[in-house]
């Protein structure tokens, strides 16, 4: 494997870590917010476009293969 591919696949992964971690972060954030009847707020708002957005990478990932069936994000 060439030390480009290497680097590129490891670069990959540690995106894709991301993205996951971020959406259960987006996640448990607005879970937060709703049990404190919060869910009007700007920041709910917020949240709740960043979760579409995430969730949107993560769906493309998913359609090329890319990610772990056995281990899907979070909600």
């Amino acid at each position: 494997m060439s030390a480009v591919f290497s680097d590129r696949l490891e670069a990959f992964e540690a995106m894709l870590a991301s993205v996951q971690s971020q959406y259960a972060d987006t996640c448990a954030r607005m879970d937060r917010l709703k049990a404190d009847g919060r869910v009007k707020t700007a920041t709910y708002r917020q949240l709740f476009a960043q979760k579409l957005t995430l969730s949107q990478i993560l769906s493309i990932y998913e359609v090329y293969g890319l990610t772990d069936h056995a281990n899907p994000p979070a909600k």
